[in-house]
């Protein structure tokens, strides 16, 4: 965690003790956002007094922070390990659609802290945040870019993609995939599009979204012109 946001003596507090108290930062600040989120409150909930809370934090801004930091932290690593896998780019995909789905059920509150993040940028001077904000999609975007230029050397896409651009369309689809499985809105969008089963069905949407994906990432529209015609010609040899 960043030292620059926390006192010396939550440095030292024990690995327990500072868990017990991001943990109960990170509740709060989620259910509540930053500006009703009560440092009292979260002070009880990690079994501290509010005056050692003010001994580890000089304000409820320095808490929130480090706060984010443990979240950015939690999805860097929660992606690594699928995007670095040395395994063709469709099995690096499938693990990082697990990862997403694993990770979104376990603990929603990792998208509903990003989601105030991207509300503090945008509204209220809290600090930094907006550096956060930056922090969370650069760490998302260099990972995808980087995956995507490593597939692209190695000729498992197509050779003219623009590997900025397909990161950014990789993204999106990946964070509306998140909220899927966190918000109650896509929920149930989700359901209308693909049946009211579609959440206990993972292996439906890790196939069909990998299918998408190589699809997207394979074909070129040269390819897919040509493809289209051949077909046309067969059907008319057939009829």
């Amino acid at each position: 965690m960043s030292i620059a946001h926390c006192k010396p003596a939550f440095q030292r507090a024990d690995p327990e003790r500072q868990a017990s108290v991001l943990e109960a930062g990170i509740d709060q600040f989620s259910t509540f956002g930053f500006e009703k989120a009560n440092i009292n409150v979260i002070a009880k909930q990690a079994g501290i007094s509010i005056g050692l809370m003010y001994k580890y934090f000089e304000t409820k801004e320095d808490l929130f922070m480090t706060c984010l930091d443990k979240v950015i932290a939690t999805l860097e690593e929660s992606i690594s390990d699928a995007i670095q896998a040395d395994v063709h780019m469709t099995e690096r995909a499938e693990m990082l659609i697990r990862t997403i789905q694993s990770v979104s059920r376990q603990d929603s509150r990792l998208n509903k802290l990003y989601n105030e993040i991207t509300h503090l940028s945008e509204e209220q001077n809290v600090m930094n945040v907006k550096a956060y904000a930056e922090q969370v999609e650069g760490a998302s975007a260099r990972a995808y870019a980087g995956f995507l230029q490593a597939a692209k050397d190695s000729g498992d896409i197509r050779p003219d993609a623009d590997v900025d651009m397909f990161a950014f369309f990789l993204d999106s689809l990946l964070v509306t995939l998140q909220f899927s499985y966190t918000c109650d809105y896509y929920r149930e969008r989700l359901k209308v599009y693909c049946g009211t089963d579609i959440l206990e069905d993972d292996d439906r949407v890790v196939t069909q979204l990998v299918n998408f994906l190589e699809s997207a990432f394979a074909f070129s529209h040269e390819e897919v012109v040509e493809k289209n015609e051949r077909e046309k010609r067969e059907m008319e040899r057939s009829s």
